[in-house]
């Protein structure tokens, strides 16, 4: 009658409270807009396919490409079944167990007797097995919490995939911007020894005529071979940003040079990027999520620490039977045994306690690093928004200096064949030149990687196939 009674108390019990505190959403204090931007919300800007912007489809096969078969990602996604199977783990302590086992034995004697003596032989088989069952009763939300701190570590698991992904997103726009900068420069390295080698014939023909000096001679060839020496490096680099782009999409370094050897132009954004408001970041920024993901595994470890803390009860059973079988006769035996077990921590040296205060460090540590990536999120907006909203007039002003250049450039090598001017104001004139142009196309891609910088940290794109933290949040 008492174990019934106990039996039928166990609901009573298995209701009881669960120590440590519950999860509240963190809050932090941001501006209305942003300095630079405007009042209105982004909305949901995971599914934005910013980089078709471009208008550049080999980019954007590559961005295809690499958000299903980048490595990063593609370890990031085999982080979220080891948090599942965590979750399992979590829970599997609050439930029931039962362990089975058996064996088998036979032995026997064998009487020899003396010399020549008789001899007689005794055997018996036994089998026996056993039954144990336990159920730790979770008075006290041990498991419970274990089980919310392994859940909060599974969606941080889907938003750090996110992560990977906004991180291939931005790596590989910035890889192929690079490319085409690259290409760019030795384009126009190759236009200016070509336009350097026609200056260099000039001067040799000036030089026979008796209209120039061998002075003027070696120095329009030290400006062809500083030409010569330049473009190696810039292959080089562009080797370099070429073989970033196929590491970045899983594939051999080399994979992708003869595609990208072809050429294109840089890539230039057709339409503006908008960075809505310091709130959107919370729900679009995926490394936000993660990090508040953190922080509610940390606070429901508290609880964790704290359920140690209090008694602890097992119900415990077993059922052991018996069979054995001689020459003698059968026999068999069956045992059982059931009960509760209780383990009440008394003196631990204050070891309990200590794991609490550090829960507690650990959650307050959680928190404050949330509150910098919101903070950190806000400030890689205001700087990609000052950027982009300054590089049209640098380009523009560039263009303008380039044309100013190549125009004094043709003044100055009409004037040099007409003997009006020196050598020295031609080499000046395709030296200016020479540098505007690469300026330019600094201006030009560093204007890309502002707009990508802006979008990446605004938190668009991610999910351009699909999102994770719907599958996250079903579970």
């Amino acid at each position: 009658m008492s174990v019934r009674r106990f039996l039928l108390c166990c609901p009573l019990l298995l209701s009881g409270c669960v120590v440590g505190p519950d999860h509240a959403a963190p809050e932090i204090a941001l501006p209305a807009k942003f300095a630079e931007g405007s009042s209105s919300s982004n909305g949901d800007v995971s599914r934005l396919t910013w980089w078709t912007a471009f208008n550049d489809s080999r980019l954007n096969g590559y961005v295809q490409q690499g958000l299903s078969q980048n490595l990063d990602v593609l370890q990031a996604l085999e982080r979220i079944n080891q948090a599942e199977a965590n979750v399992v783990q979590a829970g599997a302590g609050g439930l029931p167990s039962l362990d089975f086992g058996a064996e088998v034995d036979r032995s026997g004697t064998k009487d020899i007797g003396g010399p020549g003596g008789p001899t007689s032989t005794s055997t018996q088989t036994t089998v026996a097995g056993g039954l144990d069952a336990s159920w730790f009763l979770d008075l006290f939300g041990l498991y419970k919490r274990s089980k919310q701190s392994a859940l909060a570590q599974l969606d941080a698991a889907y938003a750090t995939v996110d992560v990977a992904r906004l991180t291939l997103l931005s790596q590989v726009v910035a890889a192929y911007i690079d490319v085409r900068y690259y290409q760019e420069r030795i384009a126009l390295a190759r236009q200016n020894l070509s336009s350097r080698r026609e200056t260099l014939e000039l001067t040799r023909l000036q030089l026979e005529a008796g209209a120039a000096s061998r002075l003027d001679v070696v120095q329009s060839e030290g400006l062809v071979n500083s030409t010569l020496a330049e473009i190696p490096g810039l292959e080089t680099q562009f080797r370099g940003a070429a073989h970033r782009v196929a590491t970045l999409l899983g594939l051999p370094a080399s994979s992708l040079l003869p595609e990208l050897q072809k050429g294109a132009r840089q890539p230039v954004a057709r339409f503006n990027a908008k960075a809505g408001v310091p709130a959107d970041l919370i729900r679009n920024r995926p490394d936000i999520r993660a990090a508040e993901r953190q922080l509610a595994s940390a606070v429901a470890e508290i609880g964790v620490a704290q359920a140690q803390l209090y008694p602890a009860i097992t119900l415990g059973g077993s059922i052991s039977p018996s069979y054995t079988r001689a020459s003698s006769g059968e026999s068999g035996v069956l045992s059982w045994s059931f009960g509760p077990g209780l383990s009440l921590p008394i003196f631990d040296g204050g070891a309990l306690k200590a794991n609490v205060t550090a829960a507690e460090s650990v959650a307050r540590e959680a928190y404050l690093a949330w509150k910098e990536t919101v903070l950190n999120a806000v400030e890689e907006v205001e700087n990609a928004l000052a950027a982009v909203a300054r590089d049209a007039r640098t380009v523009a002003a560039l263009r303008d200096t380039v044309r100013s250049y190549e125009e004094a450039r043709d003044l100055a090598t009409a004037s040099y064949r007409d003997g009006a001017s020196s050598l020295l104001d031609v080499l000046d004139a395709q030296r200016q030149v020479s540098a505007a142009q690469a300026n330019l196309a600094q201006a030009v891609q560093q204007t890309a990687q502002d707009f990508v910088s802006l979008n990446i940290s605004t938190g668009g794109g991610y999910a351009a196939t699909g999102r994770l933290d719907t599958i996250a949040s079903a579970k």
